[in-house]
């Protein structure tokens, strides 16, 4: 169900043609019918089957390695072991980047002496078919010597803590330093203190990590696979020791990426194995395998002590955070920043003290994942606010409304919104949209709550994100636009598409979108940080302008009219207010042709640059813009069983402009339903760096059985950064739903549980400790 408000300031209600229709996405047909390949689905004749022998132990030394018997079975094409590396190593930090420096936190590609985390690769096998090698990964013979290693992210801290990272496994650190936060205390009536703490969580997307590459005539590595990122191939050139125009990565339609395809997982192992056999190579993980083959979502503990004065005015805020990276750094240091920043959430702190830090240890490798840090600082603030609320005796949405963020206030890092800030009309309509309280009945309470939330959407502004985007018009009218950007299944380029049709005048079923191919298709960067729309929609946007102002000045001459007064619509350039004065698009097309007007646009857009925080204070700006919104839920529990069902759930988000209200929709509720998860059931256990939960059998997602119906209100404030005022909501639309949850829970049971995810056991044992005085 959706409930689209616009609700746009001043004359921003423009009439659109297309933007904010439900329009059928270009991508529909095709995954309907079953049409559309997914990089599992590709092929090729002579190809060989990959496998990756992995670490059992999270600690170990490499003592002895021999795949001697390996490389002789019958089928096997080659095993490649460190030793035959040309270089060792690869780059992890943030992709896509260009012209800058990049951390130095490159990691090992096999395992050379130091295993650092269970699952480690140690050597690839690529061979005639699975099962062979499979056969080969179990002939490798090796020797692992057990070493003492770190499991806790406050154990890393110690002096005496085995060094997993640099000399005092800190894989980052920020501080942020506002106002006079001993004075704001002072000034407090009541100081309320908590700690908050999230777990290891699995991406769990439906693809699991698939690819397949090969060398072509031009000596040319391809490389097609499941990626949100195909920018890759510049560190996997140079880890293979070639020239970056050598390497091609093609992305395919993805099934699912949360994040954890931001990184490279299987495209590396897939070059190195086709450059050593000169075949084609095709790797696929399975299931479990891809529970040890790409990072996690941090686990954060996270610390608040906020003093409020009597009437609920916050007079100051001291966080303390602390994730857990696992041994390498990937985007760490950057999911890091965005907790950081978002730690008081969308709340005015005048005085505000933070320290964060990420901490090293042989768990499992920690990266991007949906919600990027600002999710695990929702979590942590929202379950604040509900506990002061209690604590001051004020209504939670009162108190939440006395301290709300409004435009034109400076967030944690002083940065000043200039976009809407619509966050306590999120809050009110979501509140509204639950409608009556549920009946409770015998040991089952029923519980409310409501999260709200600040989340960004665009780059660092001191990486200098850019993107580009082509269009152009074909001789029959019909429109192409490509674009590096991978889709991810959000409708990435049936986007583009729309944004194209809007501004050219044409339907979406005459226009093609290529995308995706790091040698043909202008390069966008990551499909990540909710950064598509805002940054290649406003590129291809920014392309059909200047493709339509150049036809628009050749109509104007045509008409004998000013260049301002032509539109375009259904295919036809036409003078405004006159629809008797027309040309098809298709003629108008090849009267510029004939008369060589360029019919044709490269476009680049650039994000705000700026630079990076000042290191004592952490004051400046970090992101673009940010997007404001809600979340209330309704749940049961059964306080004998400690069992959560949710019954309601709704999010109320301002995305500036819906570009399609129907894909908006999706991604609201596939947000909350991975929120859902996230709060009540999704956990990887590790002990002392063992997976102890390597499947979906262990791994508990909800399934559809599980999810409550999800209500999305869609506000336009037309006031972000994207294209026609829009604003990201991939993220956002996950970000408040667990903490909304754990809010719901503590109402109902008049209990917190201070750890997600928040499991029958701990809420048994919460009631039993409250029940007993404890």
């Amino acid at each position: 169900m959706t409930d689209t408000r616009s609700e746009a300031r001043g004359d921003a209600n423009v009439a659109f043609r297309q933007v904010g229709k439900p329009l059928t996405r270009i991508d529909a047909p095709g995954k309907a019918l079953g049409k559309t390949p997914y990089a599992g689905d590709y092929a090729m004749p002579d190809m060989l089957h990959a496998k990756v022998l992995r670490a059992p132990l999270p600690s170990a030394r490499l003592k002895h390695l021999d795949v001697t018997k390996a490389r002789a079975h019958p089928g096997v094409a080659c095993v490649l072991t460190f030793k035959d590396l040309e270089k060792g190593t690869v780059a992890t930090d943030i992709p896509g980047q260009t012209g800058f420096k990049r951390l130095n936190t490159d990691q090992q590609i096999l395992v050379e002496e130091i295993v650092r985390y269970q699952g480690e690769p140690i050597a690839l096998v690529a061979a005639e078919t699975v099962a062979i090698a499979e056969r080969a990964i179990d002939l490798i013979a090796f020797e692992l010597e057990p070493m003492p290693g770190v499991y806790d992210m406050f154990e890393a801290m110690k002096p005496d803590a085995p060094r997993v990272f640099g000399d005092d496994n800190i894989v980052a650190s920020y501080k942020i330093r506002k106002g006079d936060v001993e004075a704001g205390f002072a000034a407090a009536h009541v100081i309320v203190e908590n700690t908050f703490s999230t777990q290891h969580i699995e991406h769990a997307f439906v693809e699991p990590e698939v690819g397949l590459a090969w060398v072509d005539e031009q000596e040319v590595v391809n490389i097609r696979s499941s990626t949100q990122c195909i920018e890759h191939f510049r560190n996997i050139a140079e880890a293979l020791g070639l020239r970056q125009s050598k390497v091609r990565v093609r992305g395919a339609m993805v099934g699912g990426g949360f994040g954890g395809k931001s990184d490279i997982t299987v495209e590396l192992y897939l070059a190195l194995l086709t450059r050593a056999t000169g075949r084609p190579v095709r790797l696929c993980y399975s299931r479990e395998e891809s529970f040890y083959g790409h990072g996690k979502r941090h686990p954060f503990t996270i610390s608040h002590k906020t003093g409020f004065t009597r009437d609920g005015r916050i007079t100051a805020s001291k966080i303390d955070i602390t994730s857990d990276s696992g041994p390498y750094a990937y985007m760490s240091p950057y999911v890091l920043i965005y907790a950081t920043e978002a730690g008081p959430g969308p709340y005015l702190v005048e005085n505000l003290h933070i320290d964060s830090r990420c901490m090293a240890t042989n768990n499992m490798f920690t990266t991007a994942f949906r919600g990027f840090g600002a999710t695990q600082a929702c979590i942590a603030y929202e379950q604040q606010m509900d506990e002061a609320a209690k604590v001051l005796g004020i209504d939670r949405l009162e108190l939440r409304r006395r301290n709300f963020l409004k435009t034109g206030d400076p967030i944690a890092t002083g940065f000043e919104v200039k976009s809407a800030v619509w966050t306590e009309r999120c809050m009110d309509l979501a509140w509204e949209a639950l409608g009556e309280c549920t009946e409770a009945s015998g040991p089952v309470r029923i519980g409310r709550g409501i999260a709200a939330y600040q989340q960004a959407y665009g780059r660092l502004v001191w990486l200098h994100d850019t993107a580009e985007g082509w269009v152009g018009i074909e001789l029959d009218g019909t429109v192409v636009v490509r674009s590096g950007m991978t889709d991810i299944g959000a409708g990435q380029t049936s986007s583009l598409a729309q944004i194209a049709g809007e501004v050219l005048g044409v339907a979406m079923d005459t226009i093609t979108v290529y995308n995706s191919d790091s040698s043909t298709t202008p390069l966008a960067g990551t499909s990540s940080a909710t950064r598509g729309l805002y940054m290649s929609g406003n590129a291809v946007r920014l392309a059909a302008q200047a493709v339509r102002g150049r036809l628009g000045e050749r109509a104007a001459r045509h008409f004998g009219a000013e260049p301002g007064e032509i539109d375009f619509a259904d295919s036809t350039v036409f003078v405004a207010g006159d629809r008797e004065r027309s040309i098809s698009l298709r003629e108008l097309v090849a009267i510029c042709a004939s008369e060589g007007i360029h019919r044709a646009e490269l476009a680049i857009f650039r994000a705000p640059f700026g630079d990076k925080l000042d290191p004592e204070t952490g004051q400046g700006q970090v992101h673009p813009d940010y997007t404001f919104g809600a979340h209330a839920v309704e749940v049961a529990v059964d306080t004998e069983t400690g069992e959560v069902t949710i019954l309601k759930s709704i999010g109320a988000h301002d995305v500036g402009q819906a570009l399609n209200p129907e894909a908006v929709e999706g991604q609201i509720e596939g947000g909350a339903a991975q929120g859902h998860g996230y709060a009540l059931s999704e956990e990887l256990i590790y002990d002392e760096g063992r997976l102890l939960t390597p499947s979906l059998s262990e791994y508990l997602c909800p399934t559809s059985m599980d999810s409550p119906r999800v209500q999305s209100i869609i506000l336009e404030s037309r006031s972000g950064l994207g294209p026609f005022g829009a604003k990201g909501i991939g993220e956002p639309g996950h970000t408040p739903a667990a903490p909304a949850v754990a809010n719901a829970v503590a109402d109902a049971i008049g209990v917190r549980v201070f750890s997600l995810p928040i499991t029958p056991e701990k809420v048994c044992a919460a009631l039993e400790a409250a029940n007993s005085g404890a």
